[in-house]
């Protein structure tokens, strides 16, 4: 593993390590005296550690770990996995909005339609892209987008990843609300296939309103849920002190979310992150894509909305025996 660049308190074990090989390299490079001995055993500590760090996240971690500065967002995964992309704009009611992105691209010789948060990876960035919340104008512009992929008989493809819907005023005034259910609706009903990642933070109904598809999938170090921890713990113990706690509770990470039946499937991340490897977590989620539109795109239009509607209506069922 490289040098961690941005680390978290849980990481600590591995970033001493990482310190140490580098310390006894530049001895070594000093001393002209052959540490190589010294440095494949901590090497070899460095696997061990990560495999045990990484393969034992609490739900807070992979809070955390979803919220990485260095972690890919929207617009990085379409440069790595596209052959080419066109950007399309606005709602055509209000404005563009800047915290989702979405056009047609190409992938392995398909044309699909990418839709997905962008948050920024700079101050500068985040502000632009208002921190991946999106006003009702971005939900709308999604909308559009996927009406002209069913106009165009294009496959969608949706990245998810915000802290939630934009909560301000003007927000709620344009309908950010109404705006959000009737993607729901919409999506639901969408004649074409519709394959959903959960890149980062699926957070409320922010995430929800891009998140209906026939195949939903998490990457291995993310979130999901109706609301985040730190939200949860101000409402249920007026403080954000619980919220390593409230993650727990809330059954958020993605194999909670499996074993609960509520996504399709866990995208295997690089170890440590897909931070660590950009590269390889592109080619994994391209590999995802390209098998799974092979199979939905060989099914009927009405064999694929009422395994979509079949499947949502299924979640939250009890069966009482």
């Amino acid at each position: 593993m490289e040098q961690i660049k941005t680390s978290f308190d849980f990481e600590k074990p591995l970033t001493d390590l990482i310190q140490q090989i580098d310390k006894v390299k530049q001895i070594a490079e000093k001393t002209k005296v052959d540490m190589s001995a010294t440095i494949d055993e901590l090497n070899k500590k460095v696997a061990d550690t990560s495999q045990s760090l990484y393969n034992n996240l609490t739900g807070w971690q992979k809070v955390q770990m979803s919220r990485h500065p260095e972690r890919p967002q929207t617009l990085d995964y379409i440069k790595m996995i596209c052959d080419d992309f066109i950007e399309l704009h606005g709602d055509r009611t209000v404005k563009d909005d800047k915290a989702i992105v979405g056009g047609f691209a190409t992938i392995a010789g398909q044309t699909v339609m990418i839709i997905g948060h962008q948050k920024g990876k700079n101050t500068k960035e985040r502000q632009f892209h208002n921190f991946g919340m999106a006003n009702p104008e971005g939900y709308r512009k999604a909308l559009r987008l996927m009406h002209l992929a069913e106009k165009f008989n294009k496959p969608v493809i949706t990245f998810i990843d915000t802290m939630g819907a934009y909560p301000g005023l003007e927000a709620e005034e344009r309908g950010q609300g109404e705006a959000i259910a009737r993607n729901l609706l919409e999506m639901s009903v969408l004649k074409v296939p519709i394959l959903c990642f959960i890149v980062g933070e699926g957070a409320s109904g922010g995430a929800l309103g891009i998140g209906i598809g026939d195949k939903v999938y998490m990457l291995e170090h993310t979130w999901y849920s109706v609301i985040s921890p730190e939200s949860c713990s101000s409402i249920l113990w007026r403080s954000w002190d619980f919220k390593e706690r409230a993650a727990e509770c809330l059954k958020l990470t993605s194999e909670d979310m499996f074993k609960n039946g509520l996504i399709d499937g866990i995208v295997k991340e690089p170890l440590g992150g897909a931070h660590q490897d950009p590269e390889w977590m592109a080619a994994n989620l391209k590999q995802h894509i390209v098998s799974d539109l092979k199979e939905l795109k060989s099914m009927s239009v009405e064999k694929l909305v009422s395994k979509r509607i079949d499947k949502f209506c299924a979640m939250g069922v009890v069966n009482e025996g």
